[in-house]
């Protein structure tokens, strides 16, 4: 692989994995429980339910999502390949092609929504947070 692809991929590699290390949290109503026990108070709080929620599984294993959703792609990706690849004559390296960007394609995707909790989590920590005295109003 030449110097500049190298560099360009391994650029890709590190947005890719920043963007995938911002968690979302939940966004809190300024009520009276949140004002009497003060920001600080709250963020452990929510630290507190985002542990309860990964300790009786609530949260989905973004390893095995993000393999899962690359596989698709890849075979997707493959098929329009190969579709192409028969209109043009080049059937192998059109599948090829075709299964490389879609599995690039979907990994990228996947990896950038990882750090997004699925639905069910947001619910075991919201409720968790309502339980509290906390009025969840969204996830950031």
């Amino acid at each position: 692989m030449k110097s500049g692809k190298k560099k360009y991929f391994i650029l890709i590699g590190f947005a890719v994995t920043m963007l995938s290390c911002a968690q979302q949290r939940p966004v809190l109503y300024p009520n009276s429980h949140l004002t009497y026990v003060g920001k600080e108070a709250a963020e452990s709080d929510i630290d507190d339910c985002i542990q309860l929620a990964i300790d009786y599984g609530a949260k989905e294993d973004s390893g095995t999502k993000v393999a899962k959703d690359t596989a698709k792609g890849a075979a997707v990706g493959g098929a329009a390949g190969t579709a192409v690849g028969a209109v043009t004559g080049n059937l192998g390296v059109g599948a090829a092609a075709g299964a490389a960007g879609g599995g690039a394609a979907s990994m990228t995707r996947s990896l950038i929504n990882s750090g997004k909790p699925g639905p069910v989590f947001k619910k075991f920590v919201d409720q968790c947070l309502r339980d509290k005295g906390y009025q969840p109003v969204g996830w950031r």
